[in-house]
């Protein structure tokens, strides 16, 4: 098994309850203010820089490792 999958499911309790939290606390497109900053605030917490308040209530999280010019993206909605 490879070391970010045995990580991931170390973690796994953490995102199912995250995921219900967000459940528990429905929000309208475009009014996920909470949603929002729940996001914000666990990717910084996981060493990500964060930019808020993108587009409304947009996030962005950049990590950086190393010195190299490789990139990834991942986009998700809050929707």
């Amino acid at each position: 098994m490879t070391y970010l999958l045995q990580a991931l499911q170390a973690r796994a309790g953490e995102f199912v309850s995250l995921r219900r939290d967000i459940h528990r606390h429905p929000e309208l497109a475009f009014e996920e203010h909470r949603t929002a900053a729940l996001v914000a605030d666990k990717l910084e917490g996981w060493g990500y820089r964060v930019h808020r308040g993108v587009g409304g209530t947009g996030v962005i999280g950049t990590l950086v490792r190393g010195r190299g010019t490789r990139r990834l993206g991942v986009r998700a909605d809050m929707e």
